[in-house]
């Protein structure tokens, strides 16, 4: 590896950074839904989905990292402190496009972790199940045009592909990841990722595709191809952005030289000093402790800090990419007079990625050149990081830090794996604009809220199936400025993924954890006063903990919570492929071989 020598201690430039920056689903149904709103003209609505981003990584919400686009967004709208996805990706997203909990919907657990005794059960298909309607189906018949741009993640055959699921229009990846600039995806067995352009599969992509900027142009092509006609539209953007592989264009990789080179603790620090002062956390919150197994960077040598340094560096990289190119929708539809009639809705899927996959794989013997054909992932050289066939991610140091001031990243229960900022602007925003809300919020509600907006009503029945209730509840009276909550004190939220489980009310939560990021028993919060989980409340208070548990129990009745007989971390070391036994079926998705589009449904990408 080449040093740079004039690499500087960063802290002071960080903190400036950071001075200048932008001053599960639920237990119980829905309440019974109140008259649409009929506006006089139906809105756009845009939902901006960052993959992995993390809660404090927008500068509006604490970040270093520049942001002005969504910071823009959140001037001119509110910011929700409180808002909740699920734990990983995948259910997020089933979760956001029915309305339903992802035990119900089909991704009641990942495909490619699905255990065995989950496998045929209703609600766990690993792909969005046909009988349950969609965002989309239900707003083109309420007079929409529905675009898709980004990643899928929930199913790949001819009839789960977004144009069958309700979508006009789609340029769409299907794979829950991959390479920003080709094809190529990371295993041997299944080595090239799926494209879909309206509902046909891809065998080639455009000439100068990135992700990211692709993605955008195709959607402001979409737009504009239907300009004429009046009808408003819904645009599902689910960027690929800023999961790792951390891929970008050389001019947007070293923009942050050295500024993280003192360490992940120094910058959490900042970044909840700015969180306190901008009010996005309460004066007195405190950070979550340090992952027991990282290192205080204090001690590591000054090489190993440029190097951890760099990888942060390139992440801070790709979000403001991702911000450029949200900027240039945005201003795409200012020039075309549609903006001051767009509901923009921006939030990431899940906590922050902690897993650093190239570093994880490299360290297992017999499996790189599984995961990772060598001829494609081999562009290691950290001078390359960011090329075609390079592989990069930051790792659980930085995932805590993007994350701030929570515990724990992605795949977990803690407030780092489920905790989410979220950006809500455009007409319907009736209170101050620039304004913090703290109301409990989840990704459930996204649904119900949008159709409120469109005053469109989702059917009963679909397909001959009665729909299960949305467990989500709208904002549009928080938005409004008529609540500060959707939700009562009574009302519950509930999660599960991987065996580890939690349940919110009011201010409290209980969460259950496998070992070693859990006791393996059940933990009280109150994650209003402690949103760090730094103090475990269920000894103190067991007649609390006894009560929330009825909480854990009506959730796991009504969505038909089915608890894996083997855990990710089993599945995981299923996946190596000495060990995959074929009598037991069990190669999950990492391991499937590559999926053949049906000959009559492949095409060309198109200019």
């Amino acid at each position: 590896m080449v040093m740079n020598p004039k690499r500087p201690i960063g802290l002071l430039k960080l903190m400036g950074a950071i001075a200048l920056a932008a001053g599960p689903c639920a237990v119980q149904a829905a309440d019974a839904p109140r008259a649409p709103r009929a506006p006089s003209r139906q809105p756009n609505i845009v939902v901006l989905l960052g993959d992995d981003l993390g809660y404090s990584d927008m500068g509006c919400f604490g970040g270093e990292i520049r942001t002005p686009n969504i910071d823009a967004l959140a001037k001119a709208g509110v910011r929700c402190t409180n808002f909740y996805t699920n734990p990983t990706c995948s259910p997020s997203r089933s979760c956001l496009l029915t309305g339903i909990d992802n035990h119900r919907n089909g991704l009641g657990n990942m495909d490619e972790y699905t255990a065995p005794n989950q496998r045929g059960v209703p609600g766990y298909e690993g792909y969005l199940s046909p009988q349950v309607v969609t965002l989309p189906e239900v707003l083109k018949t309420a007079g929409y045009h529905t675009y898709m741009v980004g990643k899928w993640h929930l199913g790949k055959q001819p009839d789960m592909i977004p144009a069958a699921r309700g979508f006009e229009r789609d340029f769409t990846l299907l794979d829950g990841a991959g390479s920003y600039w080709n094809m190529d995806n990371f295993t041997a067995a299944a080595p090239k990722s799926v494209f879909t352009e309206d509902g046909k599969y891809l065998t080639s992509l455009p000439a100068d595709y990135y992700a990211t900027k692709t993605y955008t142009d195709k959607l402001i092509g979409y737009i504009d191809a239907n300009r004429s006609d009046g009808k408003p539209f819904f645009a599902y953007v689910a960027h690929q952005a800023p999961h790792d592989p951390f891929h970008m264009p050389r001019d947007w990789r070293n923009r942050h030289v050295g500024e993280y080179d003192v360490g992940y603790d120094a910058v959490r620090q900042a970044r909840v000093k700015k969180q306190i002062e901008l009010g996005i956390m309460l004066p007195d919150t405190q950070l979550a402790e340090r992952m027991w197994f990282l290192p205080d960077p204090v001690v590591l040598a000054p090489a190993a800090k440029a190097m951890i340094g760099k990888k942060m560096e390139l992440y801070a990289g790709l979000v403001e990419n991702l911000d450029h190119h949200i900027g240039r929708l945005v201003d795409h539809l200012k020039q075309i007079g549609e903006y001051d009639n767009t509901i923009f809705v921006v939030f990431g899927d899940n906590g922050a990625e902690g897993t650093d996959l190239f570093a994880m794989v490299a360290g297992s013997p017999g499996t790189r050149d599984f995961l990772f054909a060598a001829s494609k992932w081999s562009n290691n050289h950290p001078n390359a990081w960011g090329d075609p066939g390079s592989y990069v991610g930051y790792g659980p140091m930085w995932a805590q830090v993007s994350m701030t001031p929570f515990s724990q990243y992605k795949g977990w229960v803690a407030e780092g794996g489920i905790r989410n900022a979220l950006i809500v602007s455009g007409p319907v925003v009736k209170r101050e604009k620039g304004s913090i809300n703290r109301g409990l919020m989840h990704i459930g509600d996204i649904m119900p809220t949008l159709l409120e907006a469109a005053g469109a009503t989702r059917p009963a029945t679909f397909k001959d199936a009665e729909q299960p209730p949305m467990v989500g509840k709208s904002w549009m009276r928080v938005l409004a400025g008529e609540a500060e909550s959707p939700r009562t004190e009574q009302d519950a939220i509930g999660w599960e993924i991987f065996g580890n489980r939690a349940v919110r009310q009011g201010d409290w939560k209980i969460r259950w954890q496998i070992k070693p990021f859990g006791t393996s028993d059940w933990e009280l919060y109150n994650v209003t006063a402690d949103p760090a989980e730094r103090k475990d409340l269920a000894a103190e208070q067991p007649e609390r903990l006894k009560a929330m548990l009825t909480q854990w129990d009506a959730y796991v009745a009504a969505n038909n919570v089915i608890l894996p007989n083997r855990t990710m971390f089993e599945t995981m070391e299923k996946q190596m492929p000495q060990r995959v036994s074929v009598d037991e079926g069990y190669p999950p998705l990492l391991y499937k071989k590559q999926f053949v589009p049906p000959a009559d449904m492949m095409a060309e990408a198109k200019p």
